[in-house]
């Protein structure tokens, strides 16, 4: 019985010590309070998801005219991007991104307007 008892503290023990660092790593994070948008100009949708912090918010569209949904991320491609690479990203930015499916060309009148 004493043997659950001590192996049951020291679990707990354990999970509170990864909270806390879990907690002290996030509050690190908001502290730097921005990060650089990356380019992700002409690259796959599905780089946009792994490459931006998960509680950015995302607004993803098509470009082409056709207003398609995108219900799967890997078969489309970016062809415009709000912020312009570079810029800081902060909690409150939404992050807007132009689509096209792959194989298929920006439209030249979003290509003109890139951003």
């Amino acid at each position: 019985m004493k043997r659950r008892a001590v192996v049951g503290a020291g679990a707990v023990l354990a999970l509170a010590a990864v909270a806390v660092s879990s907690t002290e790593e996030s509050a690190a994070a908001d502290d730097a309070g921005t990060r650089p948008m990356p380019d992700f100009l002409d690259r796959g949708l599905w780089r946009v998801f792994t490459r931006l912090d998960r509680r950015t918010r995302l607004a993803v569209h098509d470009v082409s005219g056709r207003d398609r949904r995108v219900l799967w991320p890997p078969s489309w491609q970016v062809c415009t991007q709000y912020p312009a690479a570079g810029t800081d990203l902060d909690r409150r930015t939404t992050v807007t991104v132009g689509v096209v499916r792959k194989g298929e060309t920006c439209p030249p009148r979003v290509r003109t307007a890139r951003r």
